[in-house]
């Protein structure tokens, strides 16, 4: 049985990805931080009796030519992939599972005069699993200064040599923080992301629920 993915892809970390936003940090030194919630959506295939057993290989959907982020997201997801069961490898050859991950982060600037700003990224009015919208309406705030970026992970289970069409498992998070919020650096980024994609794995109705990242990592 195959289940719906993603209708719009997530837009790409362009070259310096992470690492070029770290100029908007340079005006938020003064302001104050800001990290919203996590918003994560889950969907999972009735043969869910598959998952959580077995070997598995972490791919990225596409090249990423930042490595910061490329080893932060691939160590996040294969840890989260071991605690639940699998064992990691690193050839897709041999593996009986694939976990293919997706990233983003773009760049929201807060507005001066102090009004909430709902955002959407990636793309988002497309729909996912059920039909929910994910990454609409996120409220960015306002009385805060310092600017905003939203990251974004998504992370598809399929067993070696299925398509997309027959994903076992899959599951979307992003959060809003600002660039000098304790989980804007990639690393616990990464690792909020995968906490909240994998939480109760290996559920998933579709819904998209909202999680506090202090209670998924603490930086």
């Amino acid at each position: 049985m195959s289940i719906r993915t993603f209708k719009t892809p997530l837009p790409r970390i362009h070259r310096g990805g992470f690492a070029v936003l770290t100029a908007l940090a340079l005006s938020a030194c003064a302001a104050g931080s800001y990290t919203g919630p996590v918003e994560v959506t889950r969907v999972v295939a009735a043969q869910s009796s598959q998952l959580g057993q077995g070997t598995i290989a972490v791919r990225f959907a596409e090249d990423l030519e930042n490595e910061a982020a490329l080893d932060a997201f691939r160590g996040a997801v294969s840890d989260e992939l071991s605690l639940l069961g699998y064992t990691v490898i690193g050839n897709e050859e041999t593996a009986s599972q694939i976990a293919t991950i997706d990233t983003s982060r773009s760049p929201v600037d807060a507005p001066q005069g102090g009004s909430p700003v709902n955002v959407g990224v990636g793309g988002g009015t497309g729909s996912f699993g059920s039909g929910v919208g994910l990454g609409v309406g996120i409220n960015l705030g306002g009385r805060n200064n310092s600017p905003r970026v939203v990251s974004e992970l998504s992370v598809a289970i399929a067993a070696r040599g299925e398509g997309s069409a027959s994903n076992l498992w899959e599951a979307r998070a992003q959060v809003p923080t600002s660039i000098n919020s304790d989980y804007a650096p990639v690393e616990i980024n990464a690792r909020t992301l995968a906490a909240a994609v994998f939480k109760d794995f290996p559920e998933g109705s579709g819904e998209t629920v909202s999680l506090k990242a202090s209670e998924l990592v603490q930086p």
